[in-house]
């Protein structure tokens, strides 16, 4: 599966006219749109799609995450779910975000959102964008819809939050909701990290009882218990959480410490239950009700059984904690030191010590940086190539006008950014944003290969962008490593593949040799979030069924990537169990 190149000017065989009215032309296309939708002329909807165009749809007509993509992906879907959808009462929004928009001097579309709803189940929001054609008349090469709430349900929040007087009674009713003495949870969440805790909260807004199980003594020590100078290269506006944005005052980027104390007060803030200290010890399915019996055990000992819980969510992480650390011939007479990156705390410890780390993504980097900034002797490994960016650089062409001081609330750039498809961002469109930031890099890309450092464009040449859906690593946003590796503060091996450990040194397939006190395997995590999926789900169904197709399409859920419906795989999916969810990514 894979997408079309850009519809350019020249390949549509247009020029834009000097005078464009964004909204007309929109209002124009957009009601003869919205009467066809409505009526279920499936022939006549796709007459005003562009024959290369994509439809993206998040649960508002499939209940599900599908892209379809060309003329003929589209009609079968419309055929198959258009009816049936029963939408109706559209509306095209005359805001901001009914624009005129030039990406690149070759390339234009006209933007628009408009809301609708389906059936009598949900209220929908739409985003569209419109290319011009040779004739004079303008097709829609994009589309995307969500569900934004169910009409029954609404979260309760805004005029529907709790609004009657609490006098006496909270600290009671806290403490009750987080002993479930007398209640059970319909959603049981295992890890209570960004993607955990906002989960927890938009069911709480919609009145779905559910408890977080973490087994870290506090919220946040996912973030806590790393080294002490980590620091999230992405900027704070696009880490936003659901109903409690970072404030003001919050730095640009955000500390790992600091960033773990914020979960915690989260959770506290809007009263969301969470179990610390306690781990999920089994699950098992009633094949007729469907439900789970699930076993919680605490570190005190204590055992506690919920026998009706209706979903499972893991929402721990890629790999659910599970690092990546190879071995080498050699590594059990070393006489050194050997750890991986999670277990690195503060460079100062190893102060006069020779230190190798093996690997090039972001925590090699930091690693091997906070060590040259006290001034120890610290050599950098390199297998495989890595992508190399600048926040500045790169955040400033990615992110500005949509994820900036003073750019839309994140509700909104979430969903503009949501509405291009991945195959949309794969065939030209990153590339070209890929090259920009390339310019603006080149004496530090240039110096970094004059040192022997092996850098690449990403994932499909398409730079930064796709490599956290594609591989959940294989880059580092330079923040002062890249240019000591270019000054020589942080030497570098790249020529040969690292072959053996001696007792004091690391000996590569070249014949050479480099002394080593310290080893870091800077080398990740499994790039499966399988751990405790495959421990606790998997293994036990398939000790039962030996269902080898059901443990095939499991790992093809929890695998890195893109899925055989066209849409990334980090994002919650139901398996086929019924009643499992699985949360693929750090979400953050």
């Amino acid at each position: 599966m894979s997408g079309f190149s850009l519809p350019t000017l020249d390949h549509l065989g247009v020029q834009i006219p000097l005078n464009i009215d964004a909204k007309y032309i929109a209002t124009e296309w957009f009601t003869s749109f919205a009467t066809h939708a409505s009526s279920g002329n499936v022939d006549e909807i796709l007459n005003l799609f562009y024959d290369e165009s994509y439809w993206r749809d998040i649960l508002a007509l499939t209940w599900d995450f599908r892209t379809f993509i060309g003329a003929s992906k589209i009609k079968q879907f419309l055929h198959d779910r258009l009816a049936t959808s029963k939408l109706h009462n559209f509306n095209l929004r005359e805001d901001s975000n009914l624009v005129f928009q030039r990406p690149f001097p070759d390339f234009a579309w006209i933007q628009f959102t408009f809301d609708f709803q389906v059936g009598s189940v949900g209220d929908a929001l739409g985003i569209g964008r419109l290319i011009p054609q040779s004739n004079g008349s303008w097709k829609c090469y994009c589309m995307f819809t969500h569900l934004e709430g169910l009409q029954n349900f609404p979260e309760r929040i805004g005029a529907h939050r709790k609004s009657d007087p609490n006098h006496g009674h909270w600290t009671a009713q806290r403490a009750e909701e987080l002993a479930f003495e007398d209640s059970e949870p319909t959603v049981l969440i295992i890890g209570a990290g960004q993607n955990g805790l906002q989960a927890a909260a938009r069911l709480k807004m919609l009145g779905v009882e559910n408890l977080v199980v973490e087994k870290n003594a506090r919220i946040g020590d996912n973030w806590r218990g790393r080294y002490e100078g980590l620091c999230l290269h992405g900027p704070c506006w696009v880490d936003h959480f659901a109903y409690l944005p970072f404030p003001a005052t919050w730095p640009r980027y955000s500390p790992a410490s600091k960033l773990a104390n914020w979960l915690e007060s989260y959770a506290d803030a809007l009263d969301l239950s969470v179990w610390t200290s306690a781990s999920v010890d089994s699950a098992v399915q009633d094949t007729t009700t469907k439900a789970w019996t699930v076993t919680i055990q605490r570190t005190d000992g204590t055992l506690r059984v919920f026998k009706n819980v209706k979903h499972l969510v893991f929402a721990t992480g890629l790999s659910g904690g599970e690092i990546n650390m190879p071995h080498y011939p050699g590594m059990d007479t070393f006489r050194g030191e050997v750890l991986h990156s999670t277990s690195f705390v503060r460079a100062s410890k190893f102060t006069g010590k020779k230190v190798v780390v093996i690997g090039s993504g972001t925590s090699a980097h930091d690693v091997a940086w906070l060590c040259a900034l006290d001034g120890i002797e610290v050599t950098m490994y390199q297998k495989s190539s890595t992508f190399i960016m600048t926040p500045k650089n790169g955040w400033d062409v990615l992110l500005k006008g949509s994820y900036w001081e003073g750019s839309p609330p994140p509700d909104v750039s979430d969903r503009l950014s949501a509405s291009l498809p991945w195959f949309l961002k794969a065939s030209g469109l990153s590339q070209r944003y890929r090259d920009v930031i390339a310019e603006l890099d080149r004496d530090l890309l240039e110096g970094l290969r004059a040192r022997g450092f092996k850098t690449d464009n990403g994932y499909l040449d398409a730079g930064y962008s796709l490599l956290p859906y594609s591989r959940a690593g294989g880059y580092y946003l330079d923040v002062g490593a890249s240019q000591m590796i270019v000054d020589g503060k942080i030497k570098l091996k790249s020529d040969s593949l690292l072959d053996c450990f001696t007792e004091r040194t690391l000996r590569f397939k070249d014949g050479s040799e480099i002394s080593a006190d310290v080893v870091v395997f800077a080398t990740g995590y499994a790039l499966r979030n399988s751990s405790l999926v495959t421990s606790l789900i998997l293994d036990p169904v398939l000790a039962q069924t030996h269902a080898v197709l059901f443990e095939a399409f499991v790992v093809t859920l929890l695998e890195t990537g893109v899925n055989g419906f066209g849409d990334s795989t980090r994002k919650a999916r139901l398996m086929v169990l019924g009643g499992i969810w699985v949360f693929q990514g750090c979400g953050i």
